[in-house]
Formats: C-alpha cells, structure tokens, sequence
C-alpha cells in the first residue's frame, strides 16, 4: 500500500498583518559609567550674579550720564563766553581809527573841547570792553611770543637784546583766554653791526 505523503516539515515562516508594525526592541538604558549631566546651578547665585551685573551697569551709566552733564555745562558755558567774539573782533577796527582821531586831537591840543569829549569815549570804550573780557595783549618790551605777536619789521637796537618787542603799531586783543587779534610789532635785531664787520662783509660779497 502506499503510504499516505506528510507535508514536508519546513520553518514556518511570518506573515505581516496589514495595518500592523513589527515592534523594535526598546532602547537600552545607557549603561553604567556614562557621561554626565551637569549638576543644575543653584538659583540664589544665578540671581546674585544677575544682579550684581545689573549693578555694575547702572553704575556705569550713571558715570556716563554725570560725565555727559559736566560736558554740556562746560559746552555751553563755553558758548556763552565766546559768543561775542565774531562782534568784539569787527569793533577792533573802528577802535583802531578811533585811537588814531584821539591822538591826531592830543597833537592840536590836550586842552580842547574835542580831545577831553574823545578821552572820555575811550575810557568808556575801554570799560565796556573789560566787562566783556577783553584785554589788551602785552607786547612792549616782551620777548617775541609767535602766538601772540605779529612781527611786522626788525630794527636794531643798542639797548634791546635781540627778539624783544620795540614797538607796537597795532594792538593786540584776547577774549579771556582766547586771541581775538596778534599785536604787530617791531622786533629788535640785537646791537647794529660794527663798522669794521659792516666793510668785512661788504668786502667778501
């Protein structure tokens, strides 16, 4: 007789279900001996160290801020010294031929009417001025100052030594500590030449 056949014995193999994921092995837990988190920083010293920052900037501004006021101040108290200086400079001018009418007055006679009424103005003139805070630049018999003085020729002299201011032809002014116009001058060249030096020259040209 035949016998009956068995189905060969195979693996049996895995159907997939639709609408069904085969499931992954859950993740390990890390093992022993693994990196480290950072212990959490205490709140209390975040909070100090914030605001000991904090502190540190208004600190600073308020510097800033006391700095920026000293400067304006200064600024404009500056602006107000210096206001006038454009005007004080154009009066100088007229001032300059007003001295020039007084002493062609003072040469026709001390005692006329004329005269006394225009030594009065000056003074006038001359206060008005100094309340302003003008002052006249001094220059004769000063050694040379460049950032005062304005050499307009050199003369010898037996008794200036050499760079001192002879003479003044027109003053010089300054507005507090600022020039408002150099004085020009004549500067001495020092003891004229002697004769004997003067032909020793002439001879070597």
């Amino acid at each position: 007789m035949t016998e009956p056949s068995h189905p060969s014995e195979t693996t049996p193999q895995t159907q997939e279900v639709p609408g069904f994921e085969a499931e992954t092995p859950a993740t390990q837990p890390e093992a022993a001996g693994g990196p480290e988190q950072a212990a959490p920083a205490d709140p209390l010293t975040v909070a100090l160290q914030e605001a000991a920052h904090w502190k540190d900037m208004a600190y600073r501004n308020a510097a800033e801020l006391d700095n920026f006021r000293k400067r304006s101040a200064r600024d404009a108290q500056e602006t107000r010294a210096y206001a006038n200086a454009d005007l004080l400079r154009g009066i100088l001018p007229i001032l300059d031929n007003f001295e020039m009418g007084l002493e062609a007055a003072r040469a026709e006679s001390e005692t006329s009417m004329i005269f006394m009424g225009m030594s009065m103005v000056q003074r006038q003139i001359a206060d008005f001025l100094r309340d302003m805070g003008v002052q006249e630049v001094e220059a004769l018999a000063k050694p040379f100052d460049p950032n005062l003085h304005d050499a307009v020729a050199q003369e010898a002299s037996d008794t200036a030594a050499e760079g001192t201011v002879l003479r003044v032809s027109r003053r010089g002014y300054k507005l507090k500590d600022r020039l408002l116009r150099a004085a020009s001058v004549v500067v001495s060249s020092g003891p004229p030449a002697a004769p004997d030096a003067i032909e020793a020259g002439a001879a070597s040209a």
